[in-house]
């Protein structure tokens, strides 16, 4: 029995199915500690997490199962005990397990107990659910490994406390959302409060798709204080000192860092969701339109601080309806970013689209189909383009438009990945207002004004027609981002929504009707960075063919 334990807590990023690079990463940081007493990684941090229906493929398995093994036999080169996440398979049922393995062998493993199945969650389609735990017998000390969710619900770590368990470590794949460190500081809280014991936090950092892990490990005292706080998006290892006294074991205080507030979380979020998106996809970059607004100008911006600026490429398509203040904000973006930036009209496309239409629009007042068209023709040239040369093309749209299907279908919706997806309007003008003032820790663009401050001050348009402004066909932002929030984030009623909001009753039922009514649109959006706990795809899923309203229809 010992009194004393080192233990390594690693915070790093992965890459879904890659085995090999995953656990080379593993035991490069292994290397890191070599005086550790015990290593510990993330929640399947071998496989990568969330695996999804990678799962349900016999032989991911068995070569994730044979590159455990090998992992665990690294670990007879009298170096520290590792504790690693991986698949374990037992009378045919695949679990999520973290594997205990010293000395060139697997010495214990635990399995999860619960399975998270909301939200971007769907762990009980995959894996089978492990039997209430009992601790880890390591060096003579009882540690309490509950998995992520295992401590999202009282019984897990209730039964570890009343198995003897002394520590509790928790390894986790716990995705970014706003406020969710207040979130798992409470729930932390919770589980020390009822167990009396000490808790490590694990948790990972990096993007997977929509879902980004912004880090934020901490170690919390049996009394509920954080000891020891680790930064937000950054790889990073933290060696802990535990040692046991007369009270049960603690882990001495180590350095706080101080979490990013909103915005800049939100922005982080964003960088570190494309950066991983266009690296692990193998982009050589991104192209975008610059339109002069603000959410291709943030989106730009987002851009070049996950790439720097020689991987993007922006592209100004006028149309007769451009304005000169758009074409010279456009180019006043883009030199402010450094980016490379071309100007090709649309003019001649839309000419021979007309003539092409002609008989068959004859008789017909112009309208939305004309709109359409400008929109949809830029995006065949960007992606001309990005067939052309390779860069992804990114998408710019915000979630007030794809509510409200304020958006083109194959048009300003086409593209490979959206940062702003997530992103009510007013969130991106906090954000464009955010960025020009301040350049983020760690960001490849250039400190100062990303974009001019007429981007931000001037009325949204999308500029299909004469004098068109968003206001005309939506309420301003400002309100139509509240009723949104009530409808979308809180799933209240037409009715409920009014009253929160202050909003005209019939006005949000008109908006409910919108919303409802995209969701046809909203299923054919590329992928995005999740920020919210109700982003559209993985979060909200509603029915395209849906007869019910909680307003008029």
């Amino acid at each position: 029995m010992t009194d004393k334990l080192s233990i390594a807590l690693v915070q790093m990023n992965q890459r879904v199915g890659d085995l090999a690079g995953n656990a080379a990463a593993i035991l490069g940081w292994r290397a890191k500690a070599a005086h550790a007493d015990l290593v510990m990684v993330p929640e399947l941090q071998l496989t990568g997490y969330p695996l999804e229906d990678l799962v349900l493929k016999p032989e991911f398995v068995r070569r994730s199962v044979e590159a455990a093994e090998r992992l665990a036999d690294a670990t007879g080169d009298g170096g520290p005990a590792l504790l690693f996440g991986a698949l374990h398979v037992e009378d045919g049922l695949v679990y999520n397990a973290m594997i205990l393995a010293e000395g060139g062998r697997v010495v214990a493993r635990t399995l999860k107990h619960e399975l998270p199945n909301y939200g971007t969650f769907d762990e009980k389609r995959v894996f089978a659910s492990g039997p209430l735990p009992t601790p880890i017998d390591f060096h003579g000390v009882k540690i309490g490994v509950p998995i992520c969710e295992d401590i999202w619900r009282e019984p897990v770590c209730a039964a570890l406390a009343r198995a003897g368990a002394e520590l509790l470590l928790v390894p986790n794949g716990s995705p970014y959302e706003l406020n969710k460190d207040d979130v798992r500081l409470r729930l932390a809280q919770d589980r020390t409060s009822e167990t009396g014991l000490p808790l490590a936090y694990l948790n990972r950092v990096g993007g997977q798709d929509e879902v980004v892990f912004d880090g934020s490990s901490f170690v919390m005292s049996r009394t509920g204080e954080i000891l020891l706080q680790m930064p937000d998006w950054d790889e990073t290892l933290v060696m802990t000192k535990w040692s046991r006294t007369p009270t049960g074991w603690t882990c001495a205080p180590g350095e706080k860092h101080v979490l990013d507030p909103y915005p800049a979380d939100i922005y982080q979020a964003m960088v570190v969701g494309l950066r991983d998106y266009v690296g692990d996809n193998g982009f050589p970059g991104v192209i975008l339109g610059l339109s002069g607004g603000v959410d291709s100008a943030l989106s730009a911006a987002v851009a070049v601080d996950a790439l720097g600026p020689d991987k993007v490429w922006c592209v100004m398509m006028p149309s007769k309806f451009t304005s000169r203040d758009s074409l010279e904000d456009a180019e006043g973006c883009a030199n402010l970013l450094g980016v490379r930036h071309d100007v090709i009209p649309i003019a001649p496309g839309v000419e021979a689209l007309g003539t092409m239409l002609a008989p068959a629009f004859a008789g017909t007042k112009p309208g939305l189909a004309e709109e359409n068209i400008q929109s949809r023709l830029r995006m065949v040239t960007l992606m001309a383009l990005s067939n052309r040369f390779g860069p992804m093309l990114l998408t710019t749209g915000n979630k007030s438009e794809m509510s409200v299907g304020y958006a083109t279908l194959y048009g300003d919706m086409a593209g490979g990945y959206s940062v702003l997806k997530d992103a009510y309007k007013t969130t991106c003008f906090a954000l464009s207002r955010w960025r020009n003032a301040t350049r983020p820790e760690g960001a490849l663009g250039p400190a100062g004004p990303v974009m001019p401050q007429r981007v931000i001050d001037k009325p949204p348009t999308a500029e299909l027609r004469d004098n068109q402004k968003d206001e005309d066909s939506l309420p301003p932002y400002s309100l139509l981002d509240r009723i949104l929030d009530a409808l979308v984030e809180k799933e209240l009623s037409v009715r409920e929504t009014a009253a929160l909001t202050g909003a005209d009753e019939a006005l949000v039922s008109e908006i409910e009707h919108k919303l409802l009514r995209a969701e046809y649109k909203r299923r054919q959006s590329p992928p995005g960075v999740k920020l919210g706990a109700r982003n559209f795809g993985r979060d909200r899923r509603y029915p395209i063919s849906n007869a019910f309203h909680t307003g008029k229809p």
